[in-house]
């Protein structure tokens, strides 16, 4: 049986992938800060369906929090051969202009350093099992029409970490995989559920996200957008 982790899968996307792979017959491990949110979203996903879910508390926000997680994955879901890097913040939605440093380094904790340090964290039990690490990102280009420069910034330096460890893992033949995947514009809390045109919902998104991780395809440090951005 297949075991993934995927973070701040209470809720939004992450909450559809667990259910998708749940689906699958895969045993799902859900990533939340909060013991109730998580009991919730465990307690969902057996009312549909999904068999074998379990739940780690992570706040990415709190390293202490990530190295907890860390010794609780290896010592009671040491199986685990997927890690979806899905947890994040918006930051402030502000200009660039007036950002101040305090939410710049608060996005970036949550979306990068503490990604990066469960990722790093995980990696020997991944690479036992010929893991992979997926993250949920997107494009950073410049765009006038959606500019939001903490979120963009630290989705940046995420996009790097994957490409990063790409190179290093091909150098060094691990056995291991990374690769990104952007969901385009979705309807979760992270954008206050805007429900506009062009817009998707988290199971749409998460059935297509299914579809790429169980395509048998090695996507190693490939970036693949399942939506584009809105222009």
């Amino acid at each position: 049986m297949k075991t993934a982790l995927i973070t701040g899968a209470n809720k939004g996307i992450g909450f559809a992938i667990a259910k998708s792979l749940g689906k699958q017959g895969w045993h799902v491990i859900i990533g939340a800060r909060i013991k109730d949110r998580a009991e919730s979203a465990v307690a969902q996903l057996k009312e549909a369906d999904v068999e074998i879910v379990d739940y780690v508390l992570i706040d990415l926000s709190a390293p202490e929090t990530i190295e907890q997680a860390v010794k609780a994955v290896q010592s009671d879901f040491s199986d685990i051969d997927l890690l979806i890097n899905n947890a994040g913040i918006p930051g402030g939605h502000g200009s660039s202009l007036t950002e101040s440093v305090e939410d710049l380094q608060a996005t970036m904790q949550v979306n990068f350093f503490g990604t990066f340090q469960l990722t790093q964290g995980l990696l020997p039990i991944l690479k036992e099992n010929h893991g992979r690490i997926v993250n949920i990102t997107i494009p950073t280009d410049p765009n006038p029409f959606w500019n939001p420069f903490a979120y963009k910034s630290t989705k940046a330096a995420q996009n790097v970490m994957m490409h990063a460890l790409a190179i290093d893992f091909e150098k060094e033949n691990k056995n291991l995989e990374t690769f990104s995947i952007h969901p385009g514009p979705t309807t979760t809390d992270l954008n206050g559920n805007i429900t506009a045109e062009g817009f998707h919902t988290p199971d749409d998104v998460a059935e297509k996200i299914t579809a790429i991780l169980l395509d048998g395809s090695t996507h190693q440090g490939e970036f693949l957008e399942i939506y584009g951005e809105l222009k």
